[in-house]
C-alpha cells in the first residue's frame, strides 16, 4: 500500500492541470504486479481532459494487461475520491474486491459502487 501512495505522489507531479489546479496522481497495481502510472490532464475545452485513475488504467490496457488487484489515488486535497467515470472504468476490468486507496485508507470497489451498472449482468 506505502509503495502504491509513493508512486502516486509522484505522479500527481507530473499532472497538467493549469485550469484547476488540482493536481491528482494515481499508480494501479496489476494482478501480474506491473504498476501503472497515471496523472491528471486538463484541456481547455475541458470534455477532453482525463482523470489521473483512467490515465493509469488506460497505459496498464495499451500494454496488454487488464487484470487489476489495487489503486492508490492522492490529490491536493484528500480525501481524494475517483469520480463516477472512473469508477465504471474500473467496473469494467476489475473484480469487485479491487482495492482503491484513498487518504491511506482501503476500500473495495463494491463499497464504493455498491449498485454499479455491468452490461450483460
Amino acid at each position: 500500500m506505502n509503495e502504491l501512495i509513493v508512486l502516486a505522489k509522484e505522479a500527481q507531479k507530473k499532472s497538467y492541470s493549469p485550469y484547476s489546479n488540482f493536481k491528482v496522481g494515481a499508480a494501479l497495481k496489476a494482478k501480474n504486479g506491473q504498476i501503472y502510472l497515471g496523472c491528471n490532464i486538463e484541456n481547455g475545452a475541458f470534455a477532453p481532459s482525463c482523470c489521473a485513475e483512467r490515465v493509469a488504467f488506460y497505459n496498464a490496457i495499451t500494454n496488454g494487461v487488464t487484470k487489476f488487484e489495487a489503486i492508490a489515488i492522492v490529490g491536493d486535497k484528500e480525501p481524494c475520491f475517483p469520480c463516477g467515470v472512473c469508477r465504471q472504468v474500473m467496473l469494467e476490468f476489475c473484480d469487485k474486491d479491487f482495492k482503491i486507496i484513498v487518504n491511506n485508507k482501503v476500500y473495495t470497489l463494491e463499497q464504493m459502487q455498491p449498485y454499479a451498472f455491468k452490461l450483460g449482468e
